[in-house]
């Protein structure tokens, strides 16, 4: 240990004493901290200078027209990138620009071709075409500038896309709440229309019923109007005759009219000779009583009583006989008009004649009365008297009956069979007059009914289509309405058009969530430079200082610890300086400062032990082998990419490489700790340090002998101290 002490002591010593030395170490200190401060500077934002990058835009778009209105998407994404410095764009001619690519002045060009609107236009055709942008990128000039472009001819596609679907979609969405809107106006007569298709369906067997009864009825009506049109000339003949006999029956009841109101009178006079008549009975019979009645004289009273009767009874027979004989004109001529009356009038001249005759058949008996028994003959005569007082009454009452009722009624149903009869001589007279109309007409609805009937043909043929239709139909609307609500239809439609445009334009939205930001590209950078840096200062070490203590009485293990010492103190020196002026002369963004020193520290330790000890066991193939994990570790440690991207090779020796823990744990310290990320990192940091550590103390004196052999033999050929 004391051995080891004083090979520190001696190197410190000599550091400080010897100018030359400290001018050698101060600069091995200081080199590999530019080494990452140079790279990380350059690192620190290179997206934000993008609008440097010099890209031509060629438009050679001549526009369209989407439902009459004028579109030029080219012009406007021009009017766009004029405002826009996300990249230096200039708007040139395809051949200005095709040079300047080919030549360098542009890292890439951008051409809107000519049809590029059309074939957006296109998007409501039948058969809509995609339109292309055509990319043109000089690739030899920076192997990253390539990317920056298309990035940037992507973002302008996606963002013509995006504008032009919510534009689209802007127009459909305004349709659809056109369309919702009528469809909301229109859902009664929508809803009748489906009550009226399923009353039809559950009608379809009555409307077939239908169709057959009234393609026979049409077959029977067209016999009908065939039957009816060849009767025609005979209801022209049965019009004339009934004309006739209307004419003839006119003047029947006119004659008859006339011979009432001629037998009237007479009539008149024969009642009230009658009436007379009976009266001057009824005064003889009187008188009898008031006087004594010679019965031997009761053949002259029989005598003058019977001629006084038969007078009475001949002049009724008169008024029977004309009221019987104005019956029977009237029945031949008026038919029954006015005959219930003229048999009520004989009827009552019968009963009045039967009196008459009862009276006389009294008379009659006079005689035999007188001579059989005189008190008897007060007895007849007072019952003749009665039944004669009895005779004015009713031919009062004839008379008034006759003057008041039968004459009367006879008139009027005279005259009322005059108005029937004139009435139907009207009818019967347009009638005729109508009958060529009528004529016209059947000829007419025979032509009409032979097209209907073809009508109804055509439509009893076509039933069994419209059945299956109709049927077709109203399942699909049942089905429809199973599946959706129109109301809910209505409402999705009816959604509010330009909301559902700016949907379109953006319709998913990143919410981004940084769990440990980083500031800019040289933050995140930062800890694979500083590791990368760390391993430089000890490459540059162990290329300029020796590792090897040139005394006898010291052995492997001290010269080993002892130098060692001297290496990790200017180590540790120049991890201070690297990460010092991270966090104070760049700038960097930290989480944890001073984690991420401390962790450069211990990162140092493992590094110098694994360097130190290659060169001490190996040499100058030590040294190589330096190189060689460094230049592994540069690709393989997912310090610039993630490591999933890296070649197979890669991924399979990253987990046995330091540089993969030593990147991850300076991560840790500038996003953001996960102590348990940490102590994983830790751990394997250690098994390399203790691996080396190992190596170097054991291995170095066994292995000496060697590698001074191997030196010596390299170094006689001149090429290596």
């Amino acid at each position: 240990m004391k051995n080891i002490k004083k090979i520190y002591t001696n190197d410190l010593k000599n550091i400080v004493t010897n100018w030359a030395a400290a001018i050698l170490i101060g600069g091995l200190i200081v080199l590999p901290s530019l080494y990452a401060w140079l790279n990380i500077a350059a690192m620190w934002d290179p997206y934000s200078e993008t609008g440097n990058l010099p890209v031509a835009i060629v438009n050679e778009d001549v526009g369209a027209k989407i439902r009459d209105q004028e579109i030029n998407v080219g012009k406007e994404l021009v009017n766009t990138l004029k405002t826009n410095k996300s990249m230096d764009w200039h708007f040139t001619n395809r051949k200005k620009a095709m040079d300047e690519v080919n030549y360098g002045n542009y890292f890439a060009v951008i051409i809107i071709p000519k049809d590029f609107s059309e074939k957006l236009a296109s998007v409501i055709s039948v058969k809509p075409e995609k339109a292309q942008m055509e990319y043109y990128v000089n690739e030899k000039i920076n192997s990253v500038s390539p990317k920056i472009t298309q990035k940037g001819a992507s973002l302008i596609v996606e963002q013509v896309s995006s504008k032009f679907i919510s534009t689209v979609n802007g127009v459909i969405f305004d349709l659809f709440n056109e369309i919702g809107l009528e469809l909301a106006r229109d859902l009664p007569d929508i809803e009748r229309f489906e009550h009226y298709i399923f009353i039809l369906e559950e009608n379809l067997p009555e409307i077939n019923r239908v169709l057959n009864e009234s393609l026979a009825d049409a077959t029977s009506a067209e016999n009908i109007l065939n039957k009816a049109e060849g009767k025609i000339p005979e209801v022209r003949q049965l019009t004339s005759n009934g004309l006739d006999t209307i004419n003839k029956t006119t003047d029947f009841i006119t004659t008859a009219e006339n011979r009432l109101n001629a037998i009237t009178p007479k009539i008149k006079a024969d009642v009230e000779r009658v009436q007379k008549i009976s009266k001057d009975i009824n005064s003889f019979l009187n008188n009898t009583q008031n006087i004594n009645i010679d019965l031997s004289k009761g053949d002259q009273l029989q005598k003058s009583l019977e001629n006084q009767f038969n007078d009475a009874l001949q002049t009724v027979d008169t008024i029977e006989s004309s009221l019987i004989q104005l019956k029977k004109t009237n029945s031949e001529q008026a038919g029954s008009a006015g005959n219930e009356q003229l048999d009520q009038a004989i009827a009552k001249t019968g009963e009045l004649k039967s009196a008459l005759q009862n009276a006389q058949g009294n008379v009659t008996d006079i005689d035999q009365f007188l001579n059989q028994k005189k008190q008897e003959v007060k007895d007849t005569l007072e019952e003749i008297k009665n039944k004669a007082s009895a005779v004015p009454t009713k031919l009062d009452a004839f008379v008034d009956e006759y003057q008041n009722s039968i004459e009367p009624t006879i008139l009027s149903e005279v005259a009322k069979a005059k108005k029937t009869l004139s009435d139907a001589k009207a009818l019967l007279t347009e009638a005729q007059s109508t009958l060529p109309e009528v004529e016209r007409i059947l000829k007419n609805t025979q032509g009409n009914l032979k097209e209907g009937k073809k009508a109804l043909d055509y439509a009893h043929g076509q039933f069994p289509y419209v059945n299956a239709k109709v049927k077709e139909l109203a399942d699909k609307i049942r089905n429809l309405k199973n599946e959706a609500d129109i109301n809910e239809m209505i409402n999705l439609l009816r959604h509010d058009p330009n909301a559902e445009r700016n949907f379109f334009e953006e319709p998913v939205k990143l919410n981004e969530h940084k769990l440990f930001p980083i500031e800019n590209y040289g933050t995140g950078m930062t800890p694979f430079y500083t590791v990368l840096s760390i391993w430089v200062g000890a490459l540059l070490l162990i290329s300029l200082l020796a590792v090897d203590v040139h005394q006898d009485s010291l052995t492997g293990k001290q010269i080993y610890f002892g130098r060692f010492l001297t290496f990790l103190t200017i180590g540790f020196l120049q991890t201070l300086i690297v990460t010092l002026g991270d966090l104070f002369i760049l700038g960097v963004s930290v989480s944890a400062p001073v984690w991420f020193v401390v962790f450069g520290l211990f990162i140092c330790l493992i590094f110098m032990l694994i360097v130190y000890s290659l060169v001490s066991v190996f040499g100058n193939v030590g040294k190589a082998l330096a190189i060689i994990m460094l230049v592994l570790q540069i690709a393989g440690s997912g310090g610039t990419y993630p490591i999933v991207l890296l070649p197979r090779f890669f991924q399979i020796i990253s987990p046995f490489l330091p540089f993969t823990y030593s990147v991850d744990l300076m991560r840790e310290a500038v996003g953001g700790i996960v102590w348990q990320r940490v102590l994983h990192d830790f751990l394997f940091l250690s098994i390399f340090g203790i691996i080396a550590l190992l190596f170097g103390a054991f291995l170095k004196e066994p292995l000496s002998q060697k590698t001074k052999a191997l030196l010596k033999k390299s170094k006689e050929s001149g090429l290596f101290h």
